[in-house]
């Protein structure tokens, strides 16, 4: 088994899949699922590869989820080791996903393949939902798969994402919800002008700073067992022509927040407009919606995955949320349990981004562990 992870991660890291080519990484799972009884559907849209493979028809369904894209590598020279050629190197696998995540998706392979030798009369269903735009744009990936497979009643009960949830040992901490994610798009309105003639222009920056402070001080809400408090940051900001003597005409703010589930976006965009409105600016507001908050708290997945790290890899597992969005957003509110269990993250979209190989066979043995808890 551990020769075959190995090399399943070799063969997707080798494939140069920068979002949102897949570069034929889905070919690959697909040949690999198909002698085992998978029935594989291909959902392409626009410019996005999607994969569903399904081995049975009847619940419950248990789904590993995850992608195929990758950020790009970066700056060549900083790399040691060709970031699209894997390489071993003193016990880690370096190449650009070997963390994120075409490690969990060898693992994942190879756990299936396992399982169903040891159980071919397995209870319920496995699936594979796979996308090739997690990394971009997220439009054309899992949320149309999801909901193509809810226009046909075809419903998840659990769902794995082989995101790379561990901190410093694999299976030290699993994402069992993640939080929400709104972008605000602020354009302040004001009249360009000679800094030597401050009466006859109107500053954009001057009028819009009072208000900019209010809302990096306000205290959103105190979060509560399971979620921080919901957090705002200003993430890119802009004006002027770059001349030192002209007085900006608008001011370009773009700002996110991170929200718990003790807040809705709506509330979120409410206050916001009531604030700029009391600062009485002259102003454009664009939201960009990135997911709701959601929360897998208990159940038989989080339980059967806890067991099955503590019987693998010998430690008890944290259960957390924080961190950026994941594909989950998607799945979640179909009413399925959801969980992200993956590799450590600590080099993820960097240069040398690498994994442990030991930890490779950790997750596939803890993988199959979760199906065997949960399908037998």
């Amino acid at each position: 088994m551990q020769n075959d992870v190995l090399a399943l991660a070799k063969a997707l890291i080798n494939r140069d899949s920068v979002t949102p080519n897949d570069a034929g990484c889905q070919t690959l799972m697909a040949e690999f699922l198909r002698p085992l009884g998978f029935d594989i559907e291909m959902l392409p849209f626009e410019d996005t590869q999607n994969m569903w493979a399904r081995k049975g028809k009847n619940g419950p369904l248990f789904c590993f989820a995850g992608h195929t894209d990758v950020v790009p590598a970066g700056p060549l020279n900083q790399w040691h080791t060709p970031p699209f050629k894997a390489t071993e190197k003193d016990g880690y696998l370096y190449g650009r996903g070997a963390a994120d995540m075409k490690g969990s998706l060898a693992a994942m392979l190879v756990a299936t393949r396992n399982f169903i030798d040891k159980h071919p009369h397995h209870d319920g269903s496995i699936a594979f939902l796979i996308t090739s735009d997690e990394e971009g744009p997220f439009i054309n990936g899992t949320t149309r798969v999801v909901d193509t497979l809810e226009a046909r009643n075809e419903k998840m009960t659990w769902c794995l994402v082989g995101e790379p949830s561990s901190t410093s040992e694999v299976g030290d901490v699993v994402k069992n919800g993640r939080r929400g994610s709104l972008t605000g798009h602020l354009t302040v309105k004001g009249i360009q002008g000679h800094v030597a003639y401050p009466h006859l222009a109107r500053n954009p920056v001057h009028e819009a700073a009072p208000a900019l402070a209010e809302l990096a001080a306000i205290k959103w809400d105190n979060g509560n067992t399971y979620f921080p408090p919901t957090s705002f940051q200003i993430s890119n900001i802009s004006a002027g022509t770059g001349a030192g003597n002209v007085i900006p005409g608008t001011l370009s703010v773009q700002f996110n927040f991170r929200f718990s589930t003790e807040l809705t976006d709506r509330q979120l965009i409410e206050k916001t407009r009531q604030i700029l409105d009391r600062h009485q600016l002259d102003y454009d507001l664009d939201w960009t919606f990135n997911g709701q908050p959601f929360l897998t708290d208990s159940g038989e997945l989080v339980e059967a995955t806890r067991t099955a790290i503590e019987t693998v890899c010998g430690r008890r597992t944290e259960l957390s949320t924080a961190g950026g969005t994941s594909d989950g957003r998607f799945i979640a509110p179909t009413g399925a349990q959801v969980i992200e269990l993956g590799p450590v993250n600590a080099t993820i979209h960097k240069v040398n981004e690498c994994v442990k190989i030991d930890d490779l066979y950790k997750l596939a043995d803890t993988y199959q562990a979760i199906l065997a808890r949960l399908l037998c």
